[in-house]
């Protein structure tokens, strides 16, 4: 015993000579396993307390030595033992269920199938690879499988830029039978999304449209000048209603007023003019303005479509960008939303002499033109009067211009004081500006619509059901 001691002794004097030795034997085969995707686990940590404890017991009675040694043998075995036990790439597969499109800021349902093909159970933690603009909740995933089982993961991806992206691989984590060791294995499992504009409110004015509730979405009802011949539907009676679209039969029937729906006879034109230059590139409650600009066109676009109407759309900055014919019908709406899908705002000045030009030489038929753009100049405030009042006669004219928070909050401050006073002023004397133009513009026979970004779906649809009530077109 004593001559072991002896020997150990020795064998740790040598080893303070080179103490280099001694760290490139530890460091040397951690490194070699990185590359691999091997790594220790916190309980190692734990476990090497044991023997690290045990040497400060040397400090009183270096005796210890051989007790010492053994221990850290002990522990050294322990964890190479169960670095044997960590699962090989064939022992799982995974694969990935997800559906291709998916709306811009809406939460995207995806699911994760692992199959533990190994004849050991395994703890996992599975994280999908996703884009930059993705986030996912949970993450990452965490699953127990037993022995020839199937895991199902299901997870929220959620998209803050639209386009198309391709979600190619999958990460996981698989830690060793006692947990000492956990190996990342990357298995490749591509898919591709495309994200458009927010297409869930299609859906909710769906049904809200067949439950008569459009109100909750801020679209009131518009009472229709003169007489449309062209039965549409049967609906419960409401207090705008008139009487004299009472049906009677059906009330006696159902024991409930029930009136007659009519819908305009005419197909009409509606063609959106969408402004994609240096102007629609700010960014308001997570959303550039042409993203809210995108989600309120085919809102539009939807409900003029359910109308009989034709939908055309001009994408421009300094030059046209995309141009989708006027036509009317189901495939249209796919049109629309593959066109703009991967459409972004570009860093340049817009040329609204090219875009009316192009609208003038494509676009003969007398036609509801939507130009929505934001105003910040004279130099773009002058063009967008001078190009919409050119339009009034051929065409309806509507501008939309975009608000901006910073302007309105500066202008309502309460109680401004010292540099706040200052900019109070000025942002006053800007709105004040801006209604001049709005006054202009309407004094030149152009419709005009001033609002927020996120709040711009519902007065645009108002307009445009106020536009076909009042058969302006």
């Amino acid at each position: 015993m004593t001559d072991t001691t002896s020997w150990i002794v020795e064998f740790g004097v040598w080893l303070q000579a080179f103490p280099w030795l001694l760290l490139g034997g530890f460091v040397l085969p951690l490194v070699i396993l990185a590359r691999k995707g091997i790594y220790p686990h916190l309980p190692v940590l734990v476990l090497g307390a044991i023997p690290a404890l045990l040497t400060f017991g040397l400090l009183i009675r270096p005796g210890w030595m051989l007790v010492v040694a053994c221990a850290d043998a002990v522990v050294l075995l322990v964890v190479i033992l169960d670095f044997f036990t960590l699962a090989s790439r064939s022992s799982l597969s995974v694969d990935r269920k997800v559906e291709r499109a998916a709306s811009i800021d809406v939460p995207h349902e995806v699911t994760l199938l692992v199959n533990n093909l190994s004849s050991h159970t395994r703890f996992l933690w599975v994280r999908d690879s996703l884009p930059q603009p993705f986030s996912a909740h949970p993450d990452p995933l965490e699953v127990q499988l037993r022995p020839g089982s199937r895991g199902s993961l299901p997870y929220r991806l959620r998209a803050q830029r639209r386009g198309s992206f391709s979600l190619d691989t999958v990460h996981v984590c698989v830690r060793s039978r006692l947990g000492f060791w956990k190996r990342i294995l990357v298995y490749p499992c591509e898919s591709r999304i495309h994200v458009y504009p927010d297409l869930k409110q299609l859906s909710k004015y769906a049904i809200l449209a067949r439950t008569n509730k459009l109100s909750l979405m801020g679209v009131r009802r518009t009472r229709k000048v003169g007489q449309d011949n062209d039965y549409e539907r049967l609906r419960d009676f409401t207090r705008d209603d008139n009487y004299r679209h009472i049906d009677w039969r059906s009330t006696a029937r159902r024991n409930k007023l029930t009136v007659k729906d009519f819908q305009s006879s005419q197909s009409q034109r509606i063609v959106f003019l969408l402004d994609c230059g240096r102007m629609m590139t700010n960014r308001v409650a997570g959303l550039s303005l042409l993203d809210h600009t995108l989600n309120s066109m085919l809102m539009l676009s939807h409900v003029a479509l359910q109308q009989g109407d034709s939908v055309g759309l001009i994408c421009f900055s300094d030059c046209v960008h995309t141009y989708v014919p006027p036509r009317g019908g189901r495939r249209q709406m796919n049109q629309l939303m593959h066109a703009v899908f991967d459409r972004f705002p570009r860093l340049t000045e817009s040329r609204y002499d090219e875009a009316f030009l192009y609208l003038n030489t494509h676009c003969k038929k007398r036609s509801l033109v939507v130009l929505v753009t934001n105003l910040i100049d004279e130099v773009n405030s002058h063009q967008i009067e001078q190009y919409l009042g050119n339009t009034v006669g051929r065409h309806l004219a509507l501008g939309v211009l975009l608000r901006d928070h910073r302007l309105f909050d500066a202008a309502d401050s309460p109680s401004p004081t010292g540099r706040d006073l200052y900019t109070a002023a000025a942002a006053a004397e800007i709105l004040s500006w801006r209604h001049q133009v709005l006054t202009d513009l309407e004094h030149r026979g152009v419709l005009s619509l001033d609002v927020f970004p996120e709040d711009m779906t519902a007065p645009l649809l108002n307009r445009y059901l106020d536009i076909k009530a009042r058969h302006l077109l």
